[in-house]
């Protein structure tokens, strides 16, 4: 899970924990001033009844408790906060939609008043409670944004880093800032700077090296047509064979660490015929194709086909008998071979200049290739043994 999803997690998480305790404090609070004042206004109201009879008293109590008479009031659908009936009467108390006044109803015998309080301090303070949890949640909505800004850098920063170790060595951080970020950014473009100089530094030493090789290789075989002695002359014939293969595997291993590929659509045949061009067959019915569905692939042709040939070379190199079996189903190329099975983990293998002890023939890098190629498409190659065959599988 990416860091962005785990913070907006977080958010919500936080925003839905603070919306339910600020309606829950809301809630508390609304019951605890409702009661206050409802007790207020109840005792309140029994005074005045007490005193209905008496004039003086009451204008008292109405100064004592900054209440005014109404004289002309037009009845609404007031929320009701108490109401209790009386012999000759009723007290009730009433409060008005979105005010914070009451209005007190008394009524004994034929007096009828109708008394309007002064603004209640317990509900200005639920007022200014609710609003600052208002903006509690708006800071909280605010801190989110602020902290995604803050880490949208890491966005870019990982699609350059992917796409270096991609194989695109030229990829940039263009992030200018004073903080861990742009730290980072600079420490990845030194970094990758220092790699995309001695990567290209190795491969023209390896380049120049391939041809200087090349160059005496080729003029020590001109020169052992010139030996007499069969036996010595198919001796260097073989040493400079192998040192040609040798020099074109370990150029051919080197390339794939930096070369981009060209991806193209091509079928599932057109790959097993391509990688069969590779090779040098004395007997074609050394092998048997078994096209079983010929499903398309998006890859490079031509380096998927060399990894698709050394799996081949192999399978007609250490094979007891033959034909050996090739086939391309459900997005799967297979190579079967009859032999021995490995006497280690595949891995080990992938690994180069690595062979089974008894074979002397090679150098161990067929399969490291096999392996970088297969890598390098996201692909997948696993190897199985069953009915004394040797399982190969290019998992698209």
């Amino acid at each position: 899970m990416s860091i962005f999803k785990k913070i907006s997690i977080l958010f919500i998480f936080s925003l839905i924990l603070m919306s339910i305790i600020g309606f829950w404090t809301d809630s508390i609070n609304s019951k605890r001033i409702d009661s206050l004042i409802k007790d207020k206004y109840i005792e309140i109201s029994n005074e005045i009844l007490v005193n209905i009879n008496n004039e003086k008293d009451l204008n008292n109590i109405y100064l004592k408790y900054e209440l005014e008479p109404i004289l002309d009031y037009e009845d609404k659908n007031n929320e009701v906060f108490y109401f209790k009936k009386h012999t000759f009467g009723f007290i009730s108390i009433q409060k008005e939609s979105f005010d914070d006044e009451l209005i007190i109803k008394i009524k004994y015998l034929d007096e009828f008043l109708i008394l309007k309080t002064q603004d209640e301090e317990n509900i200005n303070d639920k007022l200014i409670l609710n609003i600052l949890i208002f903006i509690d949640i708006f800071i909280l909505m605010l801190t989110f944004i602020y902290i995604l800004n803050l880490l949208s850098p890491l966005k870019k920063i990982t699609q350059k880093i992917t796409s270096f170790a991609n194989g695109n060595l030229s990829s940039r951080i263009d992030i200018k800032s004073n903080d861990e970020i742009g730290i980072l950014s600079n420490s990845f473009n030194q970094m990758a700077s220092s790699l995309q100089s001695l990567i290209q530094t190795r491969e023209e030493l390896l380049r120049d090296i391939g041809h200087e090789l090349r160059t005496p290789i080729a003029k020590g075989k001109f020169a052992i047509e010139k030996i007499d002695d069969f036996s010595q002359k198919e001796l260097l014939k073989k040493i400079f064979n192998d040192l040609e293969i040798l020099t074109d595997e370990l150029i051919e291993l080197e390339k794939l660490n930096s070369n981009k590929l060209n991806i193209s659509t091509f079928s599932s045949e057109t790959l097993i015929i391509e990688s069969l061009s590779k090779l040098y067959l004395d007997d074609e019915s050394k092998i048997e194709i078994f096209i079983k569905n010929d499903f398309k692939i998006n890859a490079d042709l031509a380096y998927l086909s060399t990894a698709l040939k050394n799996l081949i070379q192999n399978a007609l190199k250490y094979s007891i008998s033959f034909p050996i079996e090739i086939y391309a189903q459900d997005n799967k190329i297979i190579v079967k071979n009859e032999g021995e099975k490995l006497l280690k983990e595949l891995e080990y293998y992938l690994r180069p200049f690595t062979q089974e002890l008894s074979q002397r023939d090679g150098f161990g890098l067929g399969l490291s290739i096999v392996q970088k190629i297969i890598s390098k498409h996201n692909f997948k190659l696993e190897y199985d043994y069953l009915d004394n065959k040797n399982i190969f599988t290019i998992i698209i």
